[in-house]
Formats: structure tokens, sequence, C-alpha cells
């Protein structure tokens, strides 16, 4: 036999000897495909309140402004005062909005000025429940004209977030046991843990008032804080065994 003819035999031989031992070599190392299962658990919390957010504005209308200012200016500080005489922190009266818009006369060019108004908002934050009426009441009484709230909420959500949390994971491995045992498989390792966005469902705001020129309210509105539901909802995703 020709040595060339020899060699490319021997050469055919040991490349197909070669190429059937990386086939093995490689279905041996291949995995079978990943089964898996996702359920959904959800948790809730019920809670109860503790601070309300009220807003309460005043709006001032006219042509002057430097009266405008002092007169919009003492309406707020009387209301300032009341709130921290009701024991409110300064730290829980915040500023909002103070902003001076001109009024024109359009029928004119060029255009004129007559007149401006004054808009002065803030946000405070009640965490005596039993004082909101009094306040909302009597920011009126004292010269705000825009006011809007309660709106409740909780100081510690984190807290209650947490024990929805743990609820739901809960709910979820209960699930999916239940579905393993009548599916008539075994549960392997936990794949991912998703985590929803979470639900809250906050009280309704009440609102007292508003827009320019409203008149006061003498009487106190009657408040009620009521409850929240905290719910979270989260994916668990398992290995089928």
């Amino acid at each position: 036999m020709d040595k060339s003819l020899k060699i490319t035999i021997i050469s055919g031989i040991l490349i197909l000897s070669f190429s059937a031992l990386w086939y093995v070599y490689e279905y041996s190392q291949t995995k079978p495909e990943l089964r898996t299962f996702t359920v959904t658990g959800e948790g809730k919390e019920m809670v109860v309140p503790n601070i309300a957010e009220i807003r309460i504005g005043i709006i001032t209308e006219g042509q002057d402004l430097k009266i405008l200012q002092k007169e919009n200016d003492e309406k707020m500080n009387k209301i300032i005062n009341f709130l921290k005489e009701k024991g409110i922190e300064g730290k829980d009266i915040q500023t909002e909005n103070y902003s001076i818009t001109p009024k024109y006369d359009y029928s004119k060019s060029p255009y004129k000025i007559i007149g401006y108004t004054i808009s002065q908002n803030l946000k405070v934050k009640v965490r005596d429940l039993n004082k909101i009426s009094e306040i909302l009441a009597q920011a009126v009484n004292y010269g705000a004209n825009n006011v809007s709230g309660p709106n409740f909420t909780v100081d510690d959500r984190e807290v209650y977030l947490e024990k929805a949390r743990e609820k739901a994971i809960k709910d979820a491995k209960g699930k999916a046991e239940k579905i393993a045992k009548s599916a008539g498989f075994r549960l392997g390792e936990i794949i991912s843990i998703y985590e929803l966005p979470y639900n809250y469902y906050p009280i309704k705001e009440v609102g007292t008032g508003g827009g320019i020129g409203g008149e006061s309210v003498l009487n106190s509105p009657q408040i009620e804080p009521g409850s929240q539901e905290i719910k979270i909802q989260v994916n668990i995703t398992y290995e089928i065994k």
C-alpha cells in the first residue's frame, strides 16, 4: 500500500476517534434542562395611622404688593404661632411654597400689571390625632383659605412592611408545598424571589375648604383616622426535582 495512502487512512481514523471521544465528553457534561415553577404569595398588615399630614395655604389678591405681603405674612404667622401653641414642633411645620404672581391686563399693549396674587403653603405633620379637628378649623379662622387633608400615615411603616413581607413569603412557601404534594414532585432549591411593588390604601383626604375667599369655618370637622391595609406580594421560583 502506498505510504501516503496509509498516512491518510491513519489520520482519518485518528480524527474520527477524537471526534467520537469529544462527543462523549460533551454529552457527559451536558446538564438536563432545569425544570422550575413559580408561586405568588401575599401578605397583609392592618395599620392604625398615628400621623396626619395637612396642608394649610393662604391666597391673597390685590393691587398693592407691599400691603398684600404684610397681610399674607400676618395671617401665616398667626397660624404658625397657633400650631406651636398646640404642641406642633418646628420640625413638623414646613413651608412648601411661597409665590408672587402678577396679574396682567391683556386688553392693552404693552401688557400692564393690574395686581398680584400671593400664595403661601405649609405642610404640617400632626402626631396627636386628637388635635386635627381643632387645627383644621382654627387655621381657617386665622385666615387660611386653601386647606386640604388630612392624609393619614404611620411613622414606622418599614416595621409593618417587614411583617407583611414575612407573611407573603410564608404564604408562597405554603402554596408551593401543597402544589408539589398534589402534583407528585419534590421541591428543589429556591431559584429566585421577586417582590412586587408594595401597595397600601390610605384614608381619603378630607377637605375643609379651598379657593380664594373661602368663608371661615367655625365648627371643627369630625375626623376619623380609620385604618390602612399594607399589602406585599412576592413571586418565588422553585426547582422541580
